[in-house]
């Protein structure tokens, strides 16, 4: 694989382990993060504190079924599962394009459908 899906992999993965140092040492600092039909967030703290998302509990699960790379942009296509802390468990699918300057993410537009 090349350094930068590995970092994608690496970044997916501090997903599922709930680990926010691992996501963020895959950031630049001023790293824009485009959640299409949410929000918008800039900078590493903003991305922080979205990481964990106080209406779902413990790890989701996430899978990669596909990772593109083309010049400075690696795309993920995959999907989740995230248990709701009111109960109940929401499926999704989702794209993630990433795109870097050097080795770390800089910006990041994720679309992601909700299956139930």
């Amino acid at each position: 694989m090349s350094p930068r899906k590995d970092v994608v992999e690496a970044y997916i993965e501090g997903f599922r382990r709930g680990d926010h140092e691992l996501i963020l040492s895959c950031l630049t600092e001023d790293v824009v993060w485009v959640l299409h039909g949410y929000t918008t967030l800039t900078g590493k703290d903003a991305f922080d504190k979205e990481i964990e998302n106080a209406a779902f509990t413990g790890k989701p699960t996430l899978t990669i079924d596909q990772l593109i790379e083309e010049g400075d942009t690696v795309v993920a296509v995959g999907s989740g599962q995230a248990d709701r802390r009111e109960g109940g468990t929401l499926n999704f699918v989702f794209s993630d394009v990433f795109t870097f300057t050097g080795h770390k993410i800089s910006r990041l537009e994720t679309f992601q459908v909700n299956l139930d």
